[in-house]
């Protein structure tokens, strides 16, 4: 059976647990850039949650599971607010879906 993970810093991940996901704590970009091939290469998990202040510094390695069905890397925002990240995501991936801007 396929996991959840999240991946960010302390403070805006550690609440995830509660929900029974795997909680994986990274302060700085390489921590978090090895982390998420770690996660990915694993097999284990369906979907990885990354905080949008990580992934803002991860383009190219959040790219690279982008067409891939497992895993599905999904920004969220982390504990200062969103950045725009995971919604501009979230858009492009309907875009591609849907082959057109339904916005």
């Amino acid at each position: 059976m396929y996991k959840i993970a999240v991946l960010g810093d302390r403070d805006s991940v550690l609440g995830f647990k509660a929900l029974g996901l795997d909680v994986v704590f990274a302060e700085g970009t390489e921590e978090a850039r090895h982390t998420l091939h770690q996660l990915a290469r694993g097999g284990s998990y369906a979907v990885i949650y990354i905080t949008e202040q990580l992934a803002a510094k991860m383009g190219e390695d959040i790219a690279r599971y982008k067409d891939q069905v497992t895993p599905a890397v999904i920004l969220i925002p982390g504990k200062t607010g969103s950045l725009g990240l995971g919604q501009t995501a979230l858009q492009s991936a309907v875009e591609r879906a849907v082959g057109a801007d339904i916005a």
